[in-house]
């Protein structure tokens, strides 16, 4: 990633600013601004992802309140993500990655990649130009897709982890609801060799955080350090098509 572009993540889920938060930070300590739309967050919960993309430093995060379970490829869906493409007029998009979304069960990942990507395509021609006065075609973008299953790119996020921790303290529902979660999912014992003392926190949001500490550490090393990585902490990615480059780099 160059340094100091206009980035924007375009995300389905709320957390996912967070998963991506390295990066993102990343680009503002060089002068760059970053920016983050949500499909789908629950009117509760946006607050909160609202306070950790601020901790984050992103300028601007919008929620475009797609409804659950409904989310379709129709032109009023292709409208609302074209018209925030062409008003922030991004240099890189960060969204999710096509090849786990359709792994992934969550609800809507399918639907929204494709809705994504189409809406990332007809924002660089004539589409609705009409109807978004003063917002004209917008060149594709880089694109870099988040927790790939087959990356071919890490950002060195160590510079920033403990701000990416901060925000992650920010989603406070998503904790508890991960508690809960991995309360039932994990055997008492098992627990205690990931997250040493589980058993002991008094509520499901210290226990979804104590998992979620774990996981991020393990996940951030293993991209970082583990398989001779050259960084002690780092998000993973996968560019979208070949690297362009006048001469090779280090």
């Amino acid at each position: 990633m160059a340094l100091g572009q206009k980035v924007l993540f375009l995300g389905v889920y709320g957390m996912e600013v967070v998963e991506c938060g390295g990066a993102l930070a990343k680009n503002i300590l060089s002068g760059g601004e970053s920016f983050a739309s949500i499909m789908l967050c629950r009117e509760t919960s946006q607050p909160q992802v609202r306070k950790a993309a601020e901790v984050l430093g992103i300028k601007d995060v919008a929620f475009l309140n797609f409804e659950s379970g409904a989310v379709d490829f129709g032109v009023e869906s292709k409208k609302k993500l074209v018209k925030v493409i062409r008003e922030v007029k991004p240099d890189i998009i960060i969204t999710q990655d096509p090849e786990h979304s359709f792994h992934d069960l969550d609800p809507d990942r399918r639907p929204a990649m494709t809705l994504l990507l189409e809406s990332i395509a007809l924002s660089s021609r004539d589409f609705a130009l009409d109807e978004m006065p003063g917002l004209g075609p917008h060149p594709i973008p880089t694109i870099y897709y988040m927790t790939p299953h087959h990356p071919n790119t890490v950002v060195d996020i160590t510079e920033v982890w403990e701000q990416k921790e901060r925000a992650m303290d920010m989603l406070e529902s998503q904790m508890e609801f991960s508690g809960q979660h991995f309360e039932e999912m994990l055997d008492p014992k098992t627990v205690e060799i990931i997250s040493p003392g589980f058993s002991k926190l008094a509520t499901h949001k210290e226990k979804g955080r104590a998992i979620h500490k774990a996981l991020d550490k393990a996940v951030h090393v293993y991209h970082g350090l583990a398989t001779h990585g050259h960084f002690p902490l780092a998000e993973a990615y996968r560019r979208e098509g070949n690297f362009h480059l006048a001469e090779l780099i280090i």
